[in-house]
């Protein structure tokens, strides 16, 4: 069983949720609609949709979403608000991975998909292969795809912090104290970081682990995959990729 199933549950849930700024999501919002060349009822592929910050808008708007979380929590709130509002919204509570296609639709039946977030990198060679596999799968021909990741090797390692701190406010108004140290193997080229979240006086700790790509690894596996990168990003604004900016956006096309 892979790490994430039982990571994503309490306090860090909590923490990331914390995180998240409504200027954030709307720069998100703003370069999925610009990029991804979508429209109103087209379908749309959520992976790792968490509790809903992009596609609960996105439903908004008109498109249809099916969002895929590992996170039951998650996907009970993303429910919650999609029956309340009667939007055009499916949320799974799943692994992407060992789902089947059924669960997910049929075969080439999205308009477009795109995974943000910074979960693109829970996956070791040949998991990231299948996962970008499957993406290509639910894509109609020419549908695109954008991902988000901060751990692409040129990002990540010209700065690389074995040790971080971050408070953050819930919607309460309570701080949740996060903490992270980091340890990266080169033979494998993946970092184990060692989380703690305290909030309260209330302590849980995780262990993620995060594989770390250089650009042109990703461009080869994409293209195993049956995606063509169109463009790579270092800001959500839409800026070209450079050298140690903090992110990459990689945007594809199904072939």
């Amino acid at each position: 069983m892979a790490w994430y199933h039982n990571f994503f549950h309490g306090l860090p849930q909590d923490a990331w949720k914390a995180a998240q700024t409504e200027e954030q999501t709307q720069l998100d919002l703003e370069l999925l609609v610009e990029s991804l060349d979508f429209g109103p009822d087209d379908k749309i592929l959520d992976v790792f949709c968490g509790y809903g910050r992009h596609a609960v808008p996105l439903a908004r708007m008109g498109a249809r979403v099916t969002g895929v979380d590992i996170s039951a929590e998650y996907i009970a709130e993303v429910e919650s608000v999609a029956k309340k509002e009667k939007l055009p919204l499916v949320a799974l509570a799943d692994d992407f991975l060992s789902m089947s296609d059924a669960q997910i639709g049929t075969a080439a039946s999205f308009d477009a998909a795109y995974c943000l977030g910074n979960s693109f990198s829970f996956f070791p060679r040949p998991d990231m292969l299948a996962f970008l596999t499957r993406i290509a799968r639910s894509l109609k021909p020419g549908g695109r795809f954008l991902v988000h990741s901060e751990m692409v090797a040129e990002s990540i390692l010209p700065d690389y912090q074995a040790r971080n701190w971050l408070p953050v406010e819930d919607e309460k108004g309570q701080q949740i104290l996060f903490l992270v140290e980091n340890e990266y193997f080169p033979l494998t080229s993946h970092i184990d970081s060692h989380l703690t979240y305290v909030k309260a006086g209330e302590v849980q700790t995780r262990t993620a682990k995060h594989y770390v790509y250089t650009l042109a690894e990703l461009a080869q596996l994409f293209a195993e995959a049956g995606l063509s990168i169109l463009d790579c990003y270092g800001t959500v604004e839409g800026d070209p990729y450079a050298l140690g900016d903090e992110a990459v956006w990689i945007l594809a096309q199904r072939m």
